[in-house]
């Protein structure tokens, strides 16, 4: 444990814990978990996010959801409203190079914001500081927790290293690098030693500190009950999954920085916090984690009963796709079921304006396949389709059940159709045969007098093929897409007046 440098009281809390807390960052790694935690916990909760479509979890019943962003803090003072605590598990990292000036700026507008609300209580999510801290992540977390303890609210400030679950960063660029290289050539910072935490105790840390009147203050060092080299992670993480431990070579000159230009070949994990988090492999992580095993003990799980516990949650039976459900990140559904298929997916996108309705738009989306094709270079899809096909794969298996209407469950040509609401979004799970699984969403939006139409491609790769097949294709998926989408508007936009042509005069609109 360290003793926070400020002059916060650590006097007895005098508001029940029980109170409203706020999970500001609900839709990041660990909101997203804390949040149904203190469901499960029987405690109120209000969640934050920068958007309203990050906090789309259908299973969050219950739970008031805002929009609000630190950096825009007239948006602070709603989401911070009767709130007893606020837990503060936002950071900038995949910001790029500014990420330290804008965690700061973050952490000043909420200290400000919290502080006038009334607030009890911030929890900050921090990370394990080694005495000669030196990259950027780390010294930025270290101030963040600075800026909050600066204001009058009694701040209690959980110190983490590596989180053992899965969507935790760190762990999936250690299974991405285990699961599908033979030989990993790291930094020599790749014996560095850290105590891994399991992400059930740490949520549990979390959930029970604003709690104790002796946790207001402080700054509280979590881990796990090993100290293991992210070489000795990486090989725990093959053996558990049943494939063969990579060899890992330590290079001597290679700097962590140099290494991580190479993440882009070998992880799905956002490019700037994967080297973020390699630049971190300098030295060793400790903590003195006593106080807060005294404050709050708990079974502490060791690395291997954490990756196990990890892999088997994600792997649970889920319940058959609802008409609501879309994709979200990691989903085991939406990645064939595969473990060795990574939890981040990389996306390509396009997007068009129609000056049509939402039900023309959706009449044609819901069209797509089977005679109709796929309204943009059908060319293109059909050598794709042929390639399949000579392949072993379902790519020349056209039709669908129905000429316009669609359910969840129906083949469209390859694809499968996994979620729909009508005239807003239509899921559908890719079926040829490729390194990785594919989804391709279409969103429908009202904008001004008409309907903006995205389609979104998502792609969960399998090891490095899948990475290369999908930075091979990317400038095709932006061309393809925004011409796709283009095509639909201008579709829509033809049934729209056609429409509006036969409807009787004196039911059309006045002018």
């Amino acid at each position: 444990m360290i003793e926070a440098s400020n002059t916060q009281s650590s006097a007895p809390d005098t508001t029940p814990a029980a109170g409203l807390r706020l999970v500001f960052g609900a839709g990041g790694y660990i909101g997203s978990h804390l949040v149904p935690r203190l469901l499960a916990e029987g405690l109120p909760a209000r969640a934050a996010a920068r958007t309203l479509a990050a906090l789309d979890m259908p299973d969050w019943n219950g739970v008031e959801r805002v929009a609000a962003n630190a950096l825009q803090p007239y948006t602070l003072k709603a989401a911070l409203e009767g709130v007893d605590t606020a837990y503060y598990l936002v950071h900038s990292m995949a910001a790029g190079r500014d990420f330290e000036a804008l965690d700061l700026e973050a952490a000043g507008h909420f200290t400000t914001a919290a502080a006038a609300a009334g607030i009890r209580r911030i929890v900050y999510l921090g990370a394990l500081v080694p005495p000669e801290a030196a990259t950027a992540h780390i010294v930025s977390r270290q101030r963040t927790g600075e800026i909050l303890r600066s204001s009058s609210v009694p701040v209690t400030e959980i110190r983490a290293g590596i989180i053992v679950g899965a969507g935790s960063a760190a762990f999936e660029v250690m299974r991405d690098l285990a699961l599908h290289l033979p030989l990993v050539v790291a930094p020599r910072g790749v014996r560095a030693k850290s105590p891994p935490i399991a992400l059930d105790n740490l949520l549990e840390y979390l959930v029970r500190a604003p709690s104790l009147a002796a946790t207001a203050g402080r700054i509280l060092d979590a881990a796990g009950p090993e100290y293991l080299s992210y070489s000795d992670m990486m090989r725990q993480i093959a053996q558990i999954a049943g494939r063969k431990p990579p060899h890992i070579l330590p290079l001597f000159g290679l700097t962590p920085r140099l290494a991580a230009y190479g993440l882009p070949l070998a992880t799905s994990v956002d490019s700037r916090v994967a080297r973020a988090l390699i630049e971190g492999m300098r030295q060793d992580f400790k903590a003195d984690a006593t106080d807060i095993r005294q404050l709050m003990p708990q079974e502490l799980l060791d690395f291997d009963a954490s990756v196990r516990a990890a892999l088997a949650a994600e792997a649970q039976p889920q319940p058959q796709p609802q008409k609501t459900d879309r994709w979200r990140l990691g989903v085991f559904s939406f990645r064939h079921h595969r473990q060795d298929y990574a939890y981040y997916a990389k996306q390509a996108l396009g997007s068009a304006l129609a000056p049509a309705s939402p039900e023309a738009v959706w009449e044609v989306v819901t069209g797509i396949g089977g005679q109709n094709r796929y309204f943009y270079l059908n060319g293109l899809w059909k050598a794709r389709e042929i390639l399949d096909f000579l392949l072993g794969g379902p790519g020349l298996r056209y039709g669908r059940r129905h000429p316009t209407e669609l359910t969840v469950g129906d083949r469209v040509d390859s694809w499968r159709v996994m979620a729909l609401v009508p005239l807003q979004r239509l899921t559908l799970f890719f079926g040829m045969r490729a390194p990785g699984a594919g989804i391709l969403e279409f969103e429908l939006t009202p904008e001004g007098a008409g309907t903006r139409i995205t389609a979104t491609a998502y792609w969960h790769p399998a090891g490095i093929w899948g990475l290369l097949y999908w930075y091979a294709l990317v400038p095709a998926h932006l061309f393809i897409f925004s011409g796709m989408t283009r095509a639909i508007a201008r579709r829509a936009t033809h049934l729209s007046r056609e429409e509006t042509r036969q409807r009787p005069d004196d039911a059309r609109p006045e002018s």
